[in-house]
């Protein structure tokens, strides 16, 4: 196969590859973020009680952020390969078909149920239940929520492509982990507060107190998966250069920081 040939090739792969992990995971985790778990009761700890601003919290999280470092480990990949336009086009096109999942999810759950398929949970299931009240508690979210949730993820993703491309420029081909693990740090900052904030705040009861306490636990779980995350970062890294071949990828990475290809 001519070169330009396979570099096109293994270029559109590796893109529609990553574009797909990216995609599914952001959208998976919007539609299982309504879900609170305790951390705490998952590793079989007793409440945390962290005292905060005259309130003691636990550790009690979305379900969003188990996938969620996927999206930012993926989001780091997309820009080491495809350059910051890479991530932001990404970004764009992924909170576009969010909001249209939950337009349709929206639409789904004004349909009127099916007189069957509610008899056959109140009937059936021990305990009963009333199944069609179920699936609008769990897929209706407040507007608030999803405002947030967009906004948040957009902004989280631009800073952090920002910073990825900033420390790139002064670092070069070296230290992989300081440029992801950093602009990941630094994005999921302003992330965990921008989402409360919406969500809570100017579309909720929420005082700014509750709000910067809440902002706080969920940013230092954020933090210490950043970290924790780090080798796998490596491994897709290797994984995706194995692909790639050591010429192509050298060739990426110039286009990547020298003319974005989006």
């Amino acid at each position: 196969m001519h070169k330009e040939q396979q570099y096109y090739r293994k270029r559109t792969h590796l893109l529609l590859v990553l574009s797909g992990i990216f995609i599914s995971n952001a959208l998976l985790a919007e539609m299982i973020g309504v879900k609170i778990f305790s951390l705490e009761g998952l590793l079989g700890l007793p409440p945390a009680q962290i005292p905060i601003m005259g309130t003691r919290l636990d550790f009690n999280l979305s379900a969003g952020v188990v996938i969620w470092p996927v999206v930012f480990i993926i989001s780091d990949i997309v820009n080491e390969y495809f350059g910051k336009g890479g991530v932001r086009y990404l970004s764009i096109l992924t909170a576009a078909l969010i909001a249209y999942a939950f337009v349709g999810i929206s639409i789904t759950t004004e349909l009127p149920a099916a007189d069957f398929w509610i008899a056959i949970y109140k009937e059936k299931v021990v305990p009963p239940i009333d199944i069609n009240y179920a699936y609008n508690t769990i897929y209706r979210q407040g507007l608030g929520i999803i405002i947030g949730s967009l906004t948040a993820f957009l902004i989280g993703q631009l800073i952090d492509a920002t910073v990825f491309a900033l420390f790139k420029k002064r670092t070069g081909e070296k230290y992989i982990w300081l440029r992801a693990t950093g602009s990941t740090i630094i994005s999921q900052f302003i992330d965990s507060f921008v989402v409360i904030y919406i969500a809570f705040y100017i579309f909720g009861p929420w005082s700014l107190k509750e709000v910067i306490s809440v902002g706080i636990i969920n940013y230092s779980y954020k933090f210490l998966i950043a970290i924790l995350t780090t080798p796998l970062l490596y491994i897709i890294h290797y994984a995706v250069e194995r692909y790639l071949g050591h010429d192509i990828a050298k060739r990426l990475k110039d286009e990547a920081i020298n003319s974005p290809l989006f």
